[in-house]
Formats: structure tokens, C-alpha cells, sequence
């Protein structure tokens, strides 16, 4: 049984900083509403699904925030503004180039008169301050919020949508979050942990499409681009297409799970063609995503054209 989106909403709790994000959201929009500056909202990372309402267990996906946190990245790079709502503890713009061990591995140990300090080593001198100097440059037009569960999800996708529907076509919504399909309605849920003596029976509801009302009631003025990851290539135009169709929103960016890395489809209404770097590319550490971006920007410069 699916739920409708206003019941979904009616009856899951808002998230506790619901409401300071949207002061930041307001206060972040603010400083761009009088300009020409073009925005985009990315959604980044999976969803977990609680089974508990004091949560231990949960149901998640595999998703790491790799194309959101990149995609973030070279949106800056196009002078955009960007709202990166993301999983929290998932990659993040900048800091993704430095995760686990390997950043250590930059630095080294110095001692002068006793006192202990850090430097970069200077093999990795070049690239950690190209990537500093990137951040410092980029990171007023640059605002980060985090969510965990498909709840805080959805309440603060909402609330991003709304604090951006003044922007009308100078706005993109990209996204590239994994929600989960499913969840347990919270009046279903068990109180407490359920032990693990039992076998528990989980009956799961599928998550209600909030990208109707999204393009339809929330930002109707704005280009809004999908992902369609599949892993058989024969379906994934066909329901690229079918999403298009059911939602009428902008773009799809269809890819296969094997290849999403080196290949993607950008699918319209009129036409789908393809985006790949070549095995050079992709060995020297080039990524998709400024491909993506860089053809979203074409794309959206086109239709605020057209809108005008």
C-alpha cells in the first residue's frame, strides 16, 4: 500500500532542527534574491529507514554521496550557488579528497624547541592547496545541511523547495540523494528494540513520489533534474522515459549501477544521448560529474531563455 504524500507528512514527526535550517535557508537565499546568481539545490547520500522509534536497527542503501559531493564541486566552479543537502557522515564538497588515513598520510611531523607541528608533505603540497584555496574561494556561496533518516529527508527537501520558489528558473534541483522506496509508517513501529530472540515481521509501505508535488505545487518555475539507476541496461531508457512522462519534470540523468562512473544518459522529452569519458579519462582521475555539470549548465541557461 503506498501512502499519499500529505499522509506521509501528517504523520511523521518534523525533524528537531527543522526549523534553524530554515532560518539558514532564508538568511542563504536572502543574499542571492536581489542578484543574477543562479542556485542549485543537490541531494546527496542514501536514507536510512528506522524500524525502532528509539532506533537501533534500520534499514540503508549503499549510497556514499560520491556523485552529489562532486557534483557540488564543479557547480561552484560555474559561479553557482549551492545548497548541498546531504547524509550525514556522507562525502562532503572539499573534504571528500582527504577521508580516512590518506589525509594523515599528507602530513608530516616537524619539532622545533620542543613544540611539535604539522606540514603537508611536499609531494601533496600542490593539490591540498589547490583544494584549500578552491574551498576559501567558493565557501560563501556554499550551504551544507544534513539529514539521516527518509523523514528528515523529505521534511527538509520540502523546506529547501519552499525557501527556494521565489528563484523561479534561475533554480536547479539535482537529485542525486538515494531515498529508500520504502518505510515503516511510525505508529507501526516498535517502541523500543525489538530482541533479538524474535523474528521480527516488518511490514513496509512504499514511500509516497514527492517529485509530483514538487514540480507541480512546490517549485513549478525551476529545472529539476532526476537520477534513474538501474542495473539492466535494456530498461533504463524506457524508464527514464516513464518517469519523464509520469512527472514532467526537466531532465533525467539515467546510468547503470557497473558503469556510473564513466557513463551516464541525459534523457529530455525530445531526445536522449550520452555522456562518457574514455578509459584514458577515467584512469588519469578525470570525473563524470563535470560532464554532468557542465551540460546542465548549457541546459539551464537554454530554458531560462525560453522562459523569458
Amino acid at each position: 500500500m503506498t501512502s499519499t504524500w500529505e499522509e506521509f507528512y501528517a504523520k511523521t514527526p518534523k525533524p528537531a532542527d527543522l526549523e534553524e535550517n530554515k532560518v539558514l535557508l532564508k538568511n542563504f537565499i536572502d543574499r542571492f534574491s536581489n542578484t543574477n546568481k543562479k542556485v542549485v539545490v543537490i541531494t546527496s547520500g542514501g536514507t536510512t529507514v528506522p524500524i525502532e522509534h528509539n532506533t537501533v536497527r534500520f534499514v540503508d542503501n549503499f549510497s556514499a554521496g560520491n556523485r552529489g559531493a562532486i557534483s557540488a564541486e564543479y557547480f561552484l566552479e560555474q559561479d553557482y550557488a549551492v545548497i548541498f543537502v546531504y547524509r550525514l557522515k556522507s562525502l562532503e564538497p572539499f573534504s571528500r579528497h582527504f577521508m580516512g588515513n590518506k589525509f594523515l598520510d599528507m602530513l608530516e611531523l616537524t619539532s622545533e624547541d620542543s613544540t611539535d607541528s604539522v606540514k603537508v608533505t611536499p609531494e601533496h603540497s600542490n593539490k591540498v592547496a589547490n583544494i584549500l584555496k578552491n574551498y576559501k574561494k567558493t565557501k560563501e556561496r556554499l550551504l551544507q545541511l544534513t539529514f539521516t533518516t527518509l523523514s528528515d529527508y523529505l521534511w527538509l527537501l520540502r523546506s529547501v523547495c519552499q525557501a527556494i520558489s521565489g528563484l523561479e528558473d534561475r533554480a536547479i534541483v539535482y537529485l542525486a540523494a538515494a531515498v529508500s522506496d520504502f518505510y515503516i509508517p511510525p505508529n507501526e513501529m516498535s517502541e523500543h528494540k525489538i530482541p533479538s530472540t524474535e523474528a521480527p515481521s516488518i511490514h513496509l509501505r512504499l514511500v509516497p513520489k514527492v517529485l509530483k508535488p514538487l514540480v507541480n505545487l512546490w517549485i513549478p518555475k525551476s529545472f529539476v533534474v532526476s537520477f534513474k539507476l538501474e542495473t539492466d541496461e535494456r530498461v533504463l531508457i524506457s524508464k527514464a522515459r516513464k518517469a519523464l512522462e509520469n512527472y514532467s519534470h526537466s531532465l533525467v540523468i539515467a546510468n547503470i549501477l557497473q558503469s556510473r562512473r564513466q557513463q551516464v544518459v541525459f534523457v529530455t522529452k525530445d531526445c536522449d544521448y550520452t555522456l562518457r569519458l574514455t578509459d584514458e579519462e577515467l584512469k588519469n582521475g578525470e570525473e563524470i560529474e563535470r560532464l554532468i555539470v557542465e551540460n546542465l549548465v548549457v541546459k539551464h541557461v537554454e530554458w531560462m531563455e525560453k522562459a523569458h
